[in-house]
C-alpha cells in the first residue's frame, strides 16, 4: 500500500509539471490521466483501509478508514472535474492568451487536488494543519484566476477570512500539543495515534479549548456559520471546476480535520460538550442556508449556501454521536461530493448556454440543453434529498440515528429546514429549466464577465441592476474599459445542444455514482464506512 499513497502524492504533482511547459492539448490529457489514475488509486486503498490503519514513513503518513472516505470523494471528484475541464475550456481554444491561461489553469488545478488528498493522510495534526493551510493558497490562486474586480474580491476575502479561522486552528494545534505533551513528554510530535491512545489521561482543560478552537478555525474552511460569508462569492466567482472541488471536497478535507479533534475530545472529555458545540454550530449554518436559499438569485451563490446548508447537516448528524448517525454522515460527505460536483458542472453549462449566472435570466434550460438539463434537474433533486439518490438515504441514516439517541427536537428541526432548503432550491430550478423560453430581447452587459481583461475565458455578461444601470463593454474596435450604461447588440437566438460532451459525461457518472449509493452501496464500502464508524464511536 506503500506504493499507492506515494502514488497518490506524486501522480498530481507530475501532471502539474507537465501543464506547465506542455501544449494545451497535452496539459488537458495529463490532467485527465492524473484525475482517473488518483480515484484508482483511491478505490485500490479502501479494501485495506478496511481492515488495518495503515502507518508509513517514519509515521508521517497515516491512512485509516476515515482517511480513505475523504479521499474517495477528493478522488472522484477530481477525476469528474479533470474530465469536465476539457470541454470547459474548449470554448476559449482560439483566444489569445489560451495557451496560458488553460497552462495556469490545469497546473493549479492538479496542485488543489494534490493537497486534498495529502490532508487526510497526514499522520500528525500538524502536518494537517499545513496541509489544510496549502490549500487555501492554491484555492485562493485558482479563484482568482478569471482576472476581474469580482475573482479577485471574492478571493482576497476568502485569504482574510480562511487566514484568520486558520490562526485560530493553529492555536488549537498549540493547545492540543501541550495536552499532549503532558502525558507523552516534550518530545511529542502531535502524532494523532499517539494522542488518541492517551487521550483518558490527558488535562481537559487545553482539550476543550483545542476543541472549541477547531471548530471555529477549520469550521471557518468548512463553512460554518458564522465564518461562512467568504463561501458563497467564491464559488460564485471562481471557475466552474473549481466551484466544484471547492464544494465538494475542500469544505469536506476542513470538515475532517475536525473529526480528527472530535474524535481526541469525546476520548477525553465525553460526549456531550463536542456533541453540543457541533450542534450548535449545525442548527446555525443549516437555518442560515435554508433562508437564503429561498432568495437567491444568482444560481451558483445558490448552490453555494446549499454547501452550507450539507456542512451543517454533517455537524449535526456527529451530533447526534449514534452508530447509525455517523454512517450516515460519512456517506453524506461522499453523496454530497457528488451531487454538488454535477450541480456545479450543470450549472457551468448553464453558464455557458445562456451567459448569465442570473437565475432570471435563465429559462427552457430543459428544451435548450437536451442532456445537461435533465442531468442538472436530477442533481439539484438529489441535493434535495429525494430518493431514491445517496443524499436521501444518508440524511433518512442521520435523522434515524438522531431519533435513536434521544436527539428528537434536533431530528425534527433538521427536516424542517431540509424542507424549506429544499423549496429554495426548487423554485429556483423551476424558473431555470421548466418555464418556456421568451424571445431574446436587448441586454446590457458587464465589462469582465468571468473570464476577465484578456482571458480567454468567454465572458459572462451581467445583467442589469433593478433600476436598470449597468456597465457594458466598449465598441469592439475600442478595447478597453467599459462606459457605463452602454447596451450590447440583440444576442444570437439560442439553439438547441450541448456546449460539449466532455461537460456532459462527468455529470453521468456522477449520478450513476449517486444511484448506487442510494440504491445498494458496494459490499467494499459498507465495509469501509463501518470501519470509520467504529473508530469514531471507539474513542466513546
Amino acid at each position: 500500500m506503500l506504493v499507492v499513497i506515494v502514488a497518490l502524492l506524486v501522480v498530481p504533482v507530475a501532471a502539474a509539471l507537465i501543464c506547465l511547459r506542455a501544449p494545451a492539448a497535452a496539459a488537458q490529457a495529463a490532467t485527465a490521466a492524473s484525475g482517473i489514475a488518483c480515484f484508482g488509486l483511491v478505490l485500490a486503498l479502501v479494501p485495506a483501509a478496511s481492515r488495518r490503519d495503515l502507518t508509513y514513513l517514519s509515521s508521517y503518513l497515516r491512512v485509516d478508514a476515515i482517511s480513505v472516505v475523504f479521499l474517495l470523494a477528493t478522488g472522484f471528484l477530481y477525476a469528474c472535474v479533470a474530465v469536465y475541464s476539457v470541454g470547459y475550456l474548449a470554448s476559449g481554444r482560439h483566444d489569445p492568451g489560451f495557451a496560458r491561461y488553460s497552462r495556469r489553469f490545469y497546473a493549479g488545478l492538479n496542485l488543489f487536488a494534490w493537497s486534498m488528498l495529502a490532508a487526510p493522510m497526514m499522520s500528525s495534526l500538524a502536518l494537517l494543519w499545513v496541509a489544510i493551510e496549502v490549500t487555501t493558497v492554491l484555492s485562493a490562486l485558482l479563484i482568482a484566476i478569471e482576472d476581474t474586480d469580482g475573482a479577485a474580491e471574492a478571493a482576497w476575502k476568502y485569504v482574510l477570512i480562511a487566514s484568520a479561522g486558520l490562526g485560530l486552528a493553529l492555536l488549537a494545534t498549540i493547545f492540543a500539543y501541550y495536552a499532549g505533551a503532558q502525558v507523552l513528554g516534550q518530545s511529542y510530535n502531535l502524532a494523532f495515534g499517539p494522542l488518541l491512545h492517551v487521550a483518558g489521561q490527558l488535562p481537559r482543560a487545553p482539550v476543550r479549548l483545542a476543541f472549541g478552537l477547531a471548530v471555529l478555525g477549520f469550521g471557518t474552511k468548512m463553512g460554518l456559520f458564522p465564518v461562512h460569508t467568504w463561501l458563497p462569492d467564491a464559488h460564485s466567482e471562481a471557475p466552474t471546476p473549481v466551484s466544484a472541488l471547492l464544494s465538494g471536497s475542500l469544505l469536506a478535507v476542513s470538515f475532517y480535520a475536525i473529526l480528527r479533534y472530535y474524535q481526541v475530545a469525546v476520548a477525553t472529555l465525553g460526549p456531550r460538550f463536542p456533541r453540543n458545540v457541533l450542534l450548535v454550530f449545525g442548527v446555525a449554518s443549516v437555518l442560515l442556508a435554508a433562508l437564503y436559499l429561498l432568495e437567491q438569485r444568482d444560481y451558483k451563490r445558490m448552490l453555494g449556501y446549499s454547501s452550507i446548508e450539507h456542512m451543517g447537516i454533517l455537524a449535526i448528524g456527529v451530533s447526534f454521536g449514534a452508530p447509525l448517525a455517523l454512517a450516515g454522515v460519512l456517506l453524506h460527505v461522499l453523496a454530497h461530493a457528488a451531487a454538488k460536483g454535477n450541480a456545479f458542472m450543470g450549472a457551468g453549462v448553464i453558464v455557458r448556454k445562456f451567459s448569465t449566472k442570473q437565475v432570471a435570466a435563465v429559462s427552457g434550460g430543459l428544451d435548450l440543453l437536451p442532456w445537461s438539463g435533465p442531468f442538472f434537474l436530477l442533481s439539484v433533486l438529489a441535493l434535495g434529498a429525494l430518493p431514491p439518490f445517496g443524499i436521501f438515504r444518508s440524511e433518512f441514516e442521520i435523522v434515524q440515528g438522531g431519533l435513536r439517541s434521544g436527539g428528537n427536537v434536533a431530528s425534527v428541526i433538521l427536516v424542517v429546514l431540509i424542507t424549506v432548503a429544499f423549496l429554495g432550491l426548487a423554485a429556483s430550478i423551476n424558473r431555470m429549466l421548466l418555464m418556456p423560453r421568451a424571445a431574446p430581447v436587448p441586454r446590457l452587459v458587464s465589462a469582465g464577465g468571468v473570464g476577465g481583461p484578456g482571458s480567454p475565458v468567454s465572458r459572462l455578461p451581467e445583467p442589469a441592476t433593478a433600476a436598470g444601470a449597468a456597465s457594458a463593454p466598449g465598441p469592439a474596435s475600442a478595447p478597453g474599459p467599459a462606459r457605463a450604461g452602454s447596451q450590447a447588440p440583440e444576442p444570437p437566438a439560442l439553439t438547441r445542444g450541448e456546449p460539449s460532451a466532455w461537460m456532459v459525461v462527468p455529470v453521468a457518472a456522477g449520478l450513476l455514482a449517486l444511484l448506487v449509493l442510494g440504491v445498494h452501496p458496494p459490499a467494499d464500502l459498507t465495509q469501509l464506512l463501518a470501519r470509520a464508524v467504529h473508530l469514531l464511536t471507539g474513542a466513546a
